[in-house]
């Protein structure tokens, strides 16, 4: 599919007034969920609503992390999702649910994001 990158906005879902922007997050519809930088989650007053959920990593390892709850943007799609606490050497992700839930999929030659419209009668 090719490596990109997209901006996207992160906001407390209480308090939507407390928002960060994160303007390198990989497209990444191998991982289900979205990462976020737990110190940017913490400043924001995201709760670990979920603790100790293991992830299967791509070499194999199993680890740990926590999960919360977020609005996220990009551009004009937003949802809220799950977020993980990503901890320092993870990478941080916009996963395939928060995708699907923005209503967006992959362009990879144009390497961007695009509405997913409805599929084309045959």
């Amino acid at each position: 599919m090719g490596i990109f990158y997209t901006e996207c906005v992160v906001y407390n879902l209480v308090k939507r007034q407390r928002s960060a922007s994160i303007p390198k997050l990989l497209v990444d519809t191998g991982s289900e969920h979205t990462w976020i930088a737990e110190a940017v989650l913490e400043s924001l007053g995201v709760v670990r609503e979920k603790k100790d959920v293991a992830f299967q990593m791509a070499n194999g390892k199993t680890i740990t992390r926590s999960i919360g709850f977020a609005v996220l943007r990009v551009g004009e799609h937003f949802t809220v999702d799950e977020v993980v606490f990503a901890e320092p050497g993870d990478l941080q992700l916009l996963g395939a649910r928060t995708l699907e839930g923005m209503g967006l999929v992959p362009d990879p030659r144009k390497k961007r994001l695009v509405a997913s419209g409805p599929i084309p009668a045959a």
